[in-house]
């Protein structure tokens, strides 16, 4: 989501993400409860809330450090599901990802972190998961869209998941009424991609 290889102000995303996440807990925590477990507003704020107390020596890491240590924090943190997949997602970006990313470099490392989720939750689109929205943000990134349009894709794609009937994860056991409520971590992508492209291009 950036044009040109330049520093990114890491502390100011971390703190971006974990106020967005934590101002829609109650919402997200909403969405699962119509087809999941019910925790997974809570479960993502604690992550995003732990990932925040470490923001300071975080920023001070180069950025595949600092992006790993993320989804390894994430990983011990968030709990249930979520935890291995949002895990997985930052682990496998900051290990692809080089150190001051042009788009193409982030491009590519968002294809193969995707990739790596895909992986770890036996999914792929269009089965109602945070790869609906993961795989059309990456399509924009690729593609050169601006960081306004990257943001829209994101949030038509966790909304184009409402009407889908979800194959995979917790909400798969409730088969056809799983159609109609927009997956929560879907949502919570979403959320992810507005707070990062909001700091990189405030409005």
């Amino acid at each position: 989501m950036m044009e040109a290889r330049t520093r990114i102000d890491l502390s100011a995303l971390i703190t971006a993400v974990a106020d967005t996440i934590a101002a829609h807990a109650d919402e997200l925590t909403a969405l699962d409860q119509a087809i999941g477990d019910g925790d997974h507003g809570l479960n993502m704020k604690r992550g995003f809330e732990a990932v925040r107390a470490e923001a300071a020596s975080l920023a001070e890491k180069p950025l595949p450090d600092a992006i790993k240590a993320i989804g390894t924090k994430l990983v011990m943190t968030v709990g249930g599901a979520s935890g291995p997949l949002f895990g997985t997602l930052f682990m496998a970006l900051g290990k692809e990802i080089s150190p001051e990313p042009s788009r193409a470099d982030f491009a590519a490392a968002l294809g193969k972190a995707n990739d790596a989720v895909a992986a770890r939750g036996k999914s792929q689109i269009g089965q109602k998961t945070m790869l609906d929205v993961l795989y059309p943000v990456h399509a924009a990134v690729a593609a050169g869209k601006s960081l306004r349009e990257i943001e829209a894709a994101a949030d038509e794609a966790a909304e184009a998941t409402k009407p889908m009937k979800a194959i995979r994860g917790r909400a798969s056991f409730l088969g056809e009424r799983s159609i109609g409520h927009v997956d929560a971590g879907a949502r919570s992508t979403a959320l992810i991609v507005r707070a990062i492209t909001e700091t990189l291009e405030p409005a």
